[in-house]
């Protein structure tokens, strides 16, 4: 079963400026909620009991909101309003289970993966980037079960335009298992379309073995300088490591940028 997860949380967030330059792009509300709660939801409700969040000396305002329980008792005694006392035991739920690790220079998601190696303890573990949102259904428990009847490692995928397999790590596919799951032959980090094996793209929800870590601590960099977890990702695939591609049923909704930050409150506040 799986009991642990990692959020990377250290990105510079340019896609939203101005509004990261003062303030973190996971504590902005969707839907009058900070973003990185509906990821929280997720993982609690997929049973996740352990959360890694990776952050940044400019980001400590994560682990501040968090741990700003003086400012809460204060509010508390003097207002005695309910609403804000339901807020702040949610947030205190939320603190027991979460380890905050720290990656100060932006070097990518594989280089902040292997941040919160000696904190993993179970075989296989879950990653959730907090940029994309699936809400409608649990993305995580649905990759959850297909991990405990195939027992190999799970990655969330989904079609994407040809001139946007730039943007993705990019799969192909070597044999279809059911109706939405798929045997992983092969994945590239953003591609350009001429070198694109097709338009299946993996989305920010990944379960891997622990033997990942080996893999990034001897990856070299890749596209734009950084570590790509999709890097050690194809070295594993390439070791014969068994991979599934599963094509989630929810709805995705991309905040990583303005246009898809201010879509994500209008969908959210439809449901």
């Amino acid at each position: 079963m799986i009991k642990q997860a990692i959020i990377p949380l250290a990105g510079l967030g340019t896609r939203l400026l101005p509004l990261t330059s003062v303030f973190p792009k996971e504590l902005l509300p969707i839907n009058g909620k900070p973003g990185v709660e509906y990821i929280l939801e997720e993982c609690f409700q997929a049973g996740i009991k352990d959360i890694i969040f990776i952050i940044s000396t400019k980001k400590k305002l994560i682990k501040k909101y968090f741990y700003n329980d003086n400012f809460y008792k204060k509010i508390i005694n003097k207002k005695k309003d309910k609403r804000i006392s339901n807020e702040y035991k949610k947030i205190l739920k939320y603190k027991k289970k979460i380890k905050f690790v720290f990656q100060n220079k932006p070097l990518g998601t594989g280089d902040a993966i292997l941040k919160a190696k000696k904190f993993v303890t179970e075989n296989h573990f879950l990653i959730l980037f907090p940029d994309d949102l699936i809400v409608k259904r649990n993305c995580s428990k649905d990759m959850i079960d297909i991990h405990k009847k195939y027992n190999c490692s799970v990655m969330a995928s989904k079609k994407v335009k040809k001139n946007e397999v730039s943007r993705w790590g990019i799969y192909s596919v070597k044999n279809k298992i059911s109706n939405n799951n798929f045997l992983i032959d092969d994945v590239i980090e953003k591609p350009n379309q001429k070198n694109a094996p097709s338009t299946n793209a993996v989305i920010g929800r990944y379960i891997l073995s622990k033997k990942i870590f080996n893999k990034l601590e001897r990856q070299k960099k890749g596209i734009g300088g950084e570590i790509h977890i999709t890097d050690a990702i194809r070295k594993l695939i390439k070791d014969n490591s068994k991979f599934i591609g599963h094509n989630f049923a929810g709805k995705y909704l991309d905040c990583g940028t303005m246009k898809g930050y201010i879509k994500s409150s209008l969908e959210i506040s439809k449901l």
